[in-house]
């Protein structure tokens, strides 16, 4: 019998459209160059795929160690972020205690709590996508909540929240979890604080530098944290091509993770600036490699259109404060311009 918990439970839905132009997932546009592949071609025939991979990761965390500075022992590593999601909903606090969270944000913060039937507290953001601190305190006292999930920008809003009401939360008792998926394109972070204090973690990913295809997440805490969230993980969770592949991008393509950051930045700013001059378009400001914009028709329809004209964004509209709203990742220059182009005809046709 499935349980009553399951049956409840709706998945996470990602954006699966065939579409000429995608621009719906936040990934890197830029493919990784051919002498690069060629070095990740040749460390892989070394691989024995009859084996299992390295239990904990070894070579790959000390890697990433080097790679954002801190002790690998600092490092624990999951199947995607996501599942570091789920291991931090297991272990921090009891099953009848609340984790909240602000809304609209990342959707597996909600899903792993009710999957294991704990109280999912999400509160709406105010209007300029910031935390409502009064009313979620009262939720969280509320609803005894010992764990907070902060999207660090916050997807699908764009925005960095602010430090000091995060802090604030925090200093109610919650153990808090700063989700920094975009931190590339940021530049902000609660690194520091990951790894001084007990109540506070850190979560990276490679999925928005150019390897969403092989599933790395990262926490970074105390290594007092790491030990205890990683008696949740599960036995090889990290593949052996996976772990290949980070090793070798992260030792001999940084100069690649660097110049493609920079050029997402890039085209950030020249995507703004043409959605901005599109009639019937009101976009917000980004700090993630996507923005959001709201429509002056509904998005359903612009969505829908736009797929018509080969290009794939994804709809926002249904989510609380994002009446008609999409997202768009930033894509290369040319994915970038015939967006905006098929969109301005989109909106013509529609306003």
């Amino acid at each position: 019998m499935i349980s009553k918990r399951i049956s409840k439970l709706v998945a996470y839905k990602t954006e699966t459209t065939p579409a000429k132009v995608r621009l719906s997932s936040n990934e890197l546009p830029f493919d990784l160059p051919e002498s690069l592949k060629k070095e990740i071609s040749r460390e892989l025939e070394k691989v024995q795929l009859g084996r299992y991979p390295d239990p904990n990761s070894e070579e790959l965390r000390e890697v990433l160690g080097g790679f954002f500075k801190v002790n690998p022992t600092n490092i624990l590593l999951g199947n995607g972020s996501d599942e570091l999601i789920y291991y931090l909903s297991i272990s921090v606090g009891e099953f009848n205690q609340g984790i909240y969270f602000p809304v609209p944000t990342f959707p597996m913060y909600e899903i792993s709590a009710k999957l294991l039937g704990r109280q999912a507290v999400g509160v709406p953001l105010l209007r300029d996508f910031d935390i409502d601190l009064p009313t979620s305190i009262k939720a969280l006292e509320e609803n005894e909540c010992v764990l907070a999930f902060f999207s660090y920008p916050n997807n699908p809003t764009a925005n960095l929240f602010s430090r000091e009401k995060i802090k604030s939360i925090r200093e109610k008792g919650l153990f808090t979890v700063i989700d920094e998926a975009y931190y590339h394109y940021s530049g902000e972070s609660f690194q520091e604080e990951a790894l001084n204090r007990e109540d506070t973690v850190v979560l990276r990913t490679l999925s928005k530098i150019g390897l969403a295809g092989i599933r790395v997440g990262i926490m970074i805490a105390k290594e007092s944290v790491v030990g205890e969230i990683n008696k949740a993980r599960l036995p090889f969770n990290i593949t052996l091509p996976s772990q290949v592949i980070a090793k070798v991008v992260l030792t001999k393509g940084r100069d690649f993770i660097e110049d493609s950051a920079n050029r997402v930045l890039e085209e950030r700013k020249k995507l703004y600036k043409g959605l901005s001059e599109i009639e019937g378009v009101e976009v917000f400001p980004s700090r993630a490699n996507f923005l959001l914009f709201r429509t002056g028709v509904d998005a359903s329809s612009v969505h829908r259109e736009l797929v018509k004209e080969g290009v794939l964004v994804r709809d926002m509209s249904h989510l609380p404060a994002l009446d008609n709203c999409l997202r768009v990742s930033v894509g290369k220059e040319e994915e970038n311009s015939l967006f905006l182009e098929k969109l301005s005809l989109v909106m013509k046709k529609l306003l």
